[in-house]
């Protein structure tokens, strides 16, 4: 007999077999090819409950080949139940209409929910709202928040828990868009601070909380204990960053929830970065109960997810203009001299693709710091002392002073603006240059934290949002690309440097261009350029990367983005394509 408990603390199916059988090999090697499995003895293993939930079907069939008796626990009948309700839900999603968008406009006006839905968003909530797990996939700025929000209220008991895993620098995002639509509704409690913090937050029993992915692993015990047994709304935000599943600690935090909530959505706007894998994992958390896997996971999300595209929020096209910065005298022989040396090094270059992503990240990163800002690698060069002294004399970056330059002329203008480099030590140095203008910051270094806290990223976007006399807003991509809206003040964006990365060039040009910008507003981009340096390499191979990814954001399907468009570091950022072309460059004459 195979006995199948279900270990309540972990979330996990436990497997025991009562006597020896053939059948034992087998049902382990069927957990094992799923994947993460605790081995106990020789008769016993478990495996989390949602993929438990993959393979009981394979552990049936072979249950009938060898005659093996299965016996089941009371706490897993009742999961089994539950799981077998929603898999015969799934298959008749074809059967269920959306609801009506005016029961969805009386709804969120009883329940006091102030703002009003777009007609896109009207449609995709109509669609959201008749399922128990969703996704929307609408394009970065077509207020995916919002929607979220709406689903929220409409699907809301009296004991509902909303629980939200999102990236740090979402988290001003979720309280501002929560102000706007329901002005009256308790702030979302922010899950911080470690394990005792969290303990002692959660000791408070909120009914809103929200969390970083890389928080969640940490304290998993915690908030599944917390979130048994209640009503659970769920929402992942971002939620291709559990595009790895199992093979990373988040993506198994989250998997392990996966049965716990009665409504879960997951909302992204690149949800496809590579391949169709990546929505493998994404659709197990909304989906445990249907098994699919790279070939038809394409097909089965199809039905339950909606998507906004560029061209439906009817924005103006920004204005792009490109400045030409010629470099002075001495950073020309500088560049060149390095360009050279950078060369000879790349001819001696044997490694496997991994090193060489490595050693041409830090390459391209030299010259991408010399070309915005001298200054920047200095100290960590050796050999050049005369064209240093130079250098160190002339005391100027020629972008810096145009960006100096820029920024004033728009504040006499009345226009505030938006200053973006993917180097800290610029961001400091525009910040003590521009203090006359009111300028700030934000970069990793910058936490995230009350709005009332001027040292805050929330409390540095207040105020260039408020503070007639903050005018200038410096800005890593990195760091400040996602979560922030600035439409409404801010309308000029200069990049005094940018890197291959275009998923954060698109989205930092969506802070200031996204929904609700009014159509008489020209929303103007300048994008600083050193002639014959990395700078053309790298515009040439982001109008390349954006051309392909226009074409995915205005289609109503999901398609494969470009690549590397999610990358975790630099190094990620960077194709093959990427750094051929950076090699060229380098050995042009």
């Amino acid at each position: 007999m195979l006995f199948i408990d279900y270990i309540e603390d972990s979330h996990r199916a436990s497997l025991y077999m009562t006597e020896e059988s053939l059948a034992w090999g087998e049902i382990r090697r069927a957990c094992q090819e799923k994947g993460d499995i605790h081995l106990f003895s020789n008769q016993n293993l478990s495996i989390p409950w949602w993929l438990f939930l993959t393979v009981r079907k394979s552990i049936r069939l072979i249950a009938v080949k060898y005659q093996l008796r299965l016996e089941f626990s009371p706490r897993v009948k009742e999961l089994l139940v539950e799981a077998n309700k929603k898999r015969s839900k799934f298959k008749e999603l074809n059967l269920i209409n959306p609801v009506p968008e005016g029961e969805i406009i009386r709804k969120l006006t009883e329940s006091g929910f102030k703002r009003k839905l777009t007609d896109h968003q009207l449609r995709n909530v109509a669609k959201l709202a008749s399922l128990s797990a969703a996704a929307t996939f609408s394009v970065p700025g077509a207020g995916k928040t919002t929607e979220a929000l709406a689903y929220y209220y409409l699907k809301k008991e009296s004991d509902s828990v909303l629980f939200i895993v999102a990236p740090k620098n979402a988290f001003a995002a979720w309280d501002e868009q929560l102000s706007v639509c329901k002005p009256d509704a308790p702030p979302i409690v922010r899950l911080t601070g470690g394990e005792r913090a969290i303990e002692t937050t959660l000791k408070s029993s909120p009914d809103k909380m929200i969390i970083t992915y890389q928080q969640l692993p940490r304290v998993i015990n915690l908030v599944s204990s917390y979130l048994s047994g209640k009503s659970v709304i769920m929402f992942l935000d971002e939620s291709h960053r559990i595009k790895s599943g199992e093979e990373i600690v988040t993506g198994k935090a989250i998997l392990s929830l996966s049965h716990l909530p009665t409504e879960k959505l997951i909302m992204s706007g690149t949800p496809m970065p590579n391949s169709p894998y990546d929505l493998v994992a994404q659709f197990n958390f909304l989906y445990p109960e249907i098994e699919v896997d790279e070939e038809s996971v394409m097909e089965t999300i199809r039905s339950i997810y909606v998507r906004t595209t560029k061209a439906e929020l009817g924005l103006k096209e920004p204005k792009y203009k490109v400045v030409s910065i010629p470099m002075s005298v001495s950073q020309r022989r500088l560049y060149d001299l390095l360009r050279s040396e950078e060369a000879r090094q790349v001819e001696s270059l044997r490694a496997n693709q991994r090193n060489m992503l490595r050693t041409m990240g830090r390459s391209v990163i030299r010259m991408l710091q010399l070309t915005s800002n001298p200054s920047l690698i200095l100290k960590n060069i050796k050999g050049y002392d005369e064209i240093i002294s130079e250098i160190i004399t002339e005391e100027r970056s020629p972008k810096i002073e145009y960006v100096c330059n820029r920024v004033r002329q728009l504040a006499k203008e009345g226009k505030k603006s938006i200053v973006w480099s993917t180097f800290v030590e610029n961001i400091e140095l525009l910040k003590l240059r521009l203090e006359d203008l009111g300028a700030d910051y934000i970069h990793g270094g910058v936490d995230a934290g009350s709005e009332d806290d001027d040292f805050t990223r929330e409390g540095k976007i207040k105020r260039f949002h408020d503070d007639p006399n903050a005018m200038v807003l410096i800005a890593n991509p990195a760091a400040a690309s996602e979560g922030i809206s600035l439409h409404m003040v801010c309308h000029n964006a200069i990049y005094l440097d940018r890197n291959y990365n275009a998923a954060q060039f698109l989205q930092s040009v969506d802070r200031i261009h996204r929904l609700g910008l009014p159509m008489d507003v020209d929303t103007e981009v300048e994008i600083l350029i050193c002639p014959n340096s990395v700078d053309e390499s790298v515009e040439r191979r982001l109008k390349i990367k954006i051309d392909r990814m226009s074409e995915v954001l205005s289609d109503d399907s999901i398609r494969i983005e470009p690549e590397y468009v999610n990358a975790e570091s630099f190094e990620e950022s960077l194709s093959v394509e990427d750094i051929n072309d950076f090699i060229r460059h380098l050995k042009e004459n």
